[in-house]
């Protein structure tokens, strides 16, 4: 699996609409526009690529940083300002899955606050 800068800006593009929109309707259909607890905070982990490979490279020039567990994250993928987690675990659920369309291993995960 190579992709180029590019392409994974546009995967990352994709992968943040995608978890925009499922977090949108998650906070819409399930909690009728209430920013209700729990709180938490919620993230998508790719794992299975090293930094200095070309794909390593890549994903940083697209963006993407490396996190203390040594898997690239991208935090709150979602982007909405709310404190619910599930909200934001929805938004992680939805990028991930748009990463493992394009071959990634990749994860959602979440904390409570």
């Amino acid at each position: 699996m190579m992709y180029t800068k590019e392409e994974i800006q546009s995967i990352i593009t994709q992968a943040k609409v995608e978890a925009q929109t499922a977090s949108q309707t998650y906070l819409d259909e399930k909690l009728g526009g209430e920013d209700n607890y729990p709180c938490g905070f919620a993230w998508v982990n790719i794992h299975g690529i090293k930094g200095n490979t070309k794909l390593g490279k890549a994903m940083k020039a697209a963006g993407i940083e490396k996190s203390y567990t040594g898997s690239h994250q991208i935090y709150n993928p979602g982007g909405l300002s709310v404190q619910n987690v599930d909200v934001k675990e929805a938004g992680a659920e939805a990028a991930a899955a748009v990463f493992s369309q394009y071959g990634f291993k990749a994860y959602a995960g979440s904390r409570l606050d």
